[in-house]
């Protein structure tokens, strides 16, 4: 079983590309997750990691996602390993993300979330309801 699940900060602005021989969107990003620890007197410290998203997926990322923004993500872990132009093996840990969920988004180019036609819906185009609109 591969199977990873986190929530953080991205570190930078989405990057979208498209395979040339087969027209696939493919977006690459990394996040900061905090650790949920630290030593004593310390500041709370980050891991960092790679974030590569395929498809539509990879479309709706780099329209509504920018450096900072938060993200929960699942998908799973891949190692890639190359030889770089010097001859030395070099190796490199992913996470292929299969599902998305914005947790704080809006459209990229307005630059805050209250003036977002989407604000409040979720990748599935599900509005949460308020707390007065529940029948119980």
């Amino acid at each position: 079983m591969n199977t990873v699940i986190m929530i953080g900060r991205l570190t930078r602005d989405p990057d979208l590309r498209y395979i040339a021989s087969t027209g696939n969107a493919v977006t690459r990003f990394s996040i900061a997750v905090d650790r949920a620890f630290a030593a004593k007197d310390a500041e709370v410290t980050a891991d960092f990691f790679n974030i590569v998203v395929w498809g539509k997926r990879a479309e709706t990322c780099v329209n509504y996602l920018a450096k900072g923004r938060m993200v929960a993500i699942r998908g799973r872990l891949q190692n890639n390993n190359y030889t770089d132009k010097d001859g030395t093996k070099r190796y490199n840990v992913e996470i292929i993300a299969e599902e998305i969920k914005f947790i704080d988004y809006g459209d990229k180019k307005q630059g805050n979330k209250e003036n977002s036609e989407f604000d409040g819906v979720d990748e599935e185009g599900y509005r949460a309801m308020q707390d007065d609109d529940v029948p119980f």
